[in-house]
């Protein structure tokens, strides 16, 4: 639990879980509060930054919150949500050297390709991150004894601390024990998977609100549509097929995009989060009225557009008229510029086309009592915000 949410990279493993809990079975989801105090040295070519117990907590109980609208924790065959920090955390070093330890050799835990891509850098891998295979190797001990847990899910590149695990169960309790691992979901170039031009796509709305969770969904390459709705959404395999077709024949529509971008959206976001995104992309894309949105749609679907604040006495006079608003909101360099725009038709204000350079932004103008919209040619974009 390396931040107080999971980003998208994190949904495969998690839909896994659903889709076996769909199954008939019973998924235990594990939150590392006692591991995330170590760090997996898997994939990392440098030591992780040791975080404190309160931010593990804090991250904790965010993971969890969002893993609670992905699995179904009622009923018989109810998810289990746990934190190995309640095991981990109270083993003493002693006896756990002597009870598990001594089931594992120095010999092949230097052979794990994340212990050799540390050991051929010059910072080395230190040992605490070096026991880290034999903690998740007792976590699956542990939720064997607990819940008789016998099948671990992970990234691939977790399938050696997973073996570890399973032979821990076999040599103490007798038992058999499996694992299954996911691939690493990379895009259809090859580079990796899960960021936009901001960094990170997260399930946390504040940290990535649901309007650009789903045009991120929307605007994944015709090559990775179809393969996506297979990995991240449970429509059925026939309706998949089918929207791969008409997408193959029709690409323009991106009918494979919207379907994914919709289901994903409405499954981590919920109902109402999808309709307020859609809704916005519709007024933004398809020249609807933008005195529909609320501010927070407007601020998610023009977030990535200058916004610069006026004072109220400057509303209603000539230090706002509509070449000195292009000016201050960064659209030109010049008011000479702004009303060549402006004579060609190339300058909206909320939408709407002004041919007027001698027009006046209004307290009227304000969309939700706060921005003024502005656009220069098809997406050119800024915001002028009422300075309270």
């Amino acid at each position: 639990p390396t931040a107080d949410s999971l980003h998208i990279g994190h949904l495969l493993p998690a839909l896994g879980l659903a889709r076996l809990q769909r199954a008939g079975h019973r998924p235990i989801a594990v939150v590392g509060g006692g591991t995330g105090l170590i760090g997996d040295p898997s994939g990392k070519a440098s030591e992780r930054p040791m975080l404190t117990r309160d931010d593990i907590a804090a991250n904790t109980a965010g993971i969890a919150s969002q893993l609670r609208r992905l699995l179904d924790f009622e009923g018989p065959r109810g998810a289990v949500l746990v934190d190995n920090a309640e095991w981990l955390c109270q083993l003493r070093l002693v006896d756990f050297l002597r009870d598990i330890g001594k089931h594992f050799t120095v010999n092949a835990m230097v052979q794990r390709d994340s212990v050799q891509l540390r050991l051929a850098t010059e910072q080395g891998i230190s040992f605490t991150e070096f026991t880290y295979a034999l903690l998740q190797a007792f976590d699956f001990l542990e939720l064997f004894d607990r819940f008789g847990c016998r099948l671990q899910i992970g990234g691939s590149d977790q399938w050696g601390n997973i073996l570890d695990g399973r032979e821990l169960i076999r040599v103490l309790r007798g038992a058999e024990a499996h694992g299954l691992t996911q691939v690493l979901v990379t895009k259809s170039d090859g580079s990796k998977f899960g960021k936009s031009e901001s960094g990170n796509v997260w399930l946390d709305p504040k940290r990535t609100s649901p309007y650009r969770f789903h045009q991120f969904w929307l605007n994944v390459d015709d090559a990775d549509a179809v393969r996506y709705l297979k990995f991240f959404t449970f429509l059925p395999v026939e309706e998949i097929d089918a929207l791969g077709s008409r997408h193959v024949a029709d690409p323009s529509k991106r009918a494979a995009q919207r379907a994914l971008a919709d289901e994903v959206t409405e499954l981590v976001h919920g109902p109402d989060a999808l309709r307020s995104a859609k809704r916005a992309a519709s007024v933004l894309f398809e020249g609807g009225d933008l005195r529909e949105l609320s501010a927070s749609e407007l601020e998610d679907g023009l977030g990535e557009a200058p916004r610069v604040p006026a004072p109220r006495a400057d509303f209603g006079t000539p230090r706002l008229d509509l070449p000195s608003a292009l000016v201050l909101a960064g659209l030109v360099k010049s008011k000479g510029e702004a009303r060549t725009h402006i004579q060609n038709g190339a300058v909206a204000i909320n939408q709407q086309v002004e041919k007027d350079a001698r027009r006046v932004l209004s307290q009227a103008d304000l969309l939700a009592g706060r921005y003024v919209v502005l656009r220069r040619g098809k997406k050119n974009y800024g915001l002028i915000e009422l300075a309270d």
